[in-house]
C-alpha cells in the first residue's frame, strides 16, 4: 500500500510538471509570435572546408607519430603564414572560387521543392558565373507538375549563366532525371539509377464490386473529357483511349524537354521508360562522368571555398508543442523506470 501511495503521489507530481511545462511553452510561443509575422524558416550556411580540415586533423592525431605531428604543425603554420601574405596582397581566400552545395531528396510529391526554391533564391543573391552550384540529387520521380516546378527552379541558376553540376549518388529517375538534365554537367556513382524517361499512371477500379453489391456510383461532369477514367464508375473504351493519349502527350513533352537540355542524347533509344546504372548511363550520354559527390567535392577542396546551403523550415506551433510534450513524457517515463527499479527486491 505504501508503494501504491508513493507511486500515486509521484504520478500526480509528474502530471503537474508536464502541464506546467506545456503551459510555459505555450506562453513563450504566444508571446514571441504576438504582433509580428513569423518567418517560414531560415537559411543555414556552413563552410564545408572546415569539416574536411577537422577530419584531417583528427586522423593525423592518431596516425602520425610525434615527429610527424611536429612537422605537420610546422607545415600548417607555414600555410597560415602564406595565407596571411595573400590576404595583404589581395590574393586571399575570398578570391577562391565559391561552390554552393544544395541537397534535394525527392519524394512522389517533390515536397523538397519548397526548401529548394528558398535555397536557390539565397544563393542567387551572391553567386556569379565565376562560381558553381552543386546539387546532390536523389529522387525516383513522381508527379509531373511538381517535378516540372523543381526543374524550373534549377533553370533559374543556368539562366544566370552560373555552372550547375548535378551529382547523383543513388537514383535520379523519371522526374528526378528531368531535374538532372538541367545541369551543365551530370555526374553519377557507378551503380546510380539513371533515366526512366517515361510516364506511368495506374489506379484501381471498384465498379464491379459496387455493382455486385447493388451500389450505384454517380458522377456529374461538364466537358467531354473532364473525367476520362475513374476508380468507382465504369470506364469506357473512349475514356481509356483519351487517358492514354494524355499520357503519350506528357511523354512527348518529357522527351522534348530532355532533348532541349541534353541534345547529345539519342532520345529515341533512351526514352523507353528503362533505367540505366551509372556506367551504362554514361555510354548513352545521359550523364557526363562517373563520380560520387564525395569524390567531386573533395577534389575541389584546395581550389574552392565550398559552402553547404540549406533551408531550415520553422516548426509549427503544433510541432513545437508535440516536441515539448515528447521531451516531458520521456522525462516522466525515465523517472518511472527509476522508481520501479528502486522498489525491486532481489
Amino acid at each position: 500500500m505504501e508503494f501504491l501511495s508513493n507511486y500515486g503521489l509521484f504520478l500526480a507530481k509528474s502530471i503537474t510538471i508536464v502541464a506546467a511545462i506545456l503551459f510555459v511553452v505555450i506562453g513563450i510561443i504566444a508571446a514571441s509570435s504576438r504582433g509580428k509575422k513569423e518567418q517560414d524558416g531560415q537559411i543555414e550556411v556552413t563552410l564545408v572546408n572546415d569539416s574536411y580540415d577537422e577530419h584531417e586533423q583528427a586522423i593525423k592525431a592518431v596516425v602520425l607519430n610525434d615527429e610527424q605531428l611536429k612537422q605537420a604543425a610546422k607545415d600548417l603554420k607555414k600555410k597560415q603564414k602564406d595565407d596571411k601574405k595573400k590576404n595583404k596582397s589581395g590574393d586571399n581566400e575570398d578570391n577562391k572560387k565559391r561552390i554552393y552545395v544544395l541537397d534535394f531528396d525527392g519524394d512522389v510529391k517533390a515536397s523538397a521543392v519548397e526548401s529548394l526554391r528558398e535555397e536557390i533564391t539565397a544563393v542567387l543573391t551572391m553567386a556569379t558565373p565565376d562560381d558553381e552550384v552543386v546539387l546532390r540529387l536523389e529522387s525516383p520521380g513522381g508527379m509531373v507538375h511538381t517535378y516540372g516546378l523543381a526543374a524550373s527552379q534549377l533553370t533559374r541558376i543556368t539562366q544566370k549563366e552560373i555552372p550547375l553540376t548535378i551529382v547523383v549518388d543513388a537514383v535520379a529517375a523519371s522526374g528526378g532525371y528531368m531535374m538532372a538534365c538541367i545541369g551543365t554537367k551530370i555526374l553519377a556513382a557507378p551503380f546510380a539509377i539513371i533515366g526512366s524517361i517515361g510516364v506511368v499512371a495506374q489506379l484501381p477500379n471498384f465498379h464491379r464490386l459496387l455493382k455486385k453489391n447493388d451500389v450505384d456510383f454517380e458522377m456529374f461532369t461538364a466537358g467531354e473529357y473532364k473525367r476520362t477514367v475513374t476508380m468507382f464508375g465504369e470506364n469506357t473504351e473512349k475514356g481509356k483511349t483519351k487517358f492514354v493519349e494524355e499520357l503519350e502527350d506528357t511523354h512527348e513533352l518529357f522527351k522534348s524537354f530532355v532533348t532541349e537540355h541534353r541534345p547529345q542524347v539519342n532520345i529515341a533509344e533512351v526514352a523507353t521508360g528503362e533505367i540505366w546504372y551509372g556506367k551504362r548511363a554514361l555510354e548513352n550520354n545521359l550523364i557526363d562522368d562517373i563520380q560520387t559527390s564525395d569524390e567531386y567535392l573533395m577534389s575541389r577542396r584546395e581550389d574552392s571555398n565550398i559552402y553547404s546551403v540549406s533551408f531550415e523550415a520553422k516548426k509549427t506551433l503544433q510541432e513545437k508543442l508535440g516536441l515539448a510534450a515528447s521531451y516531458a513524457t520521456d522525462g516522466v517515463i525515465d523517472k518511472l523506470i527509476q522508481r520501479f527499479s528502486s522498489n525491486r527486491q532481489y
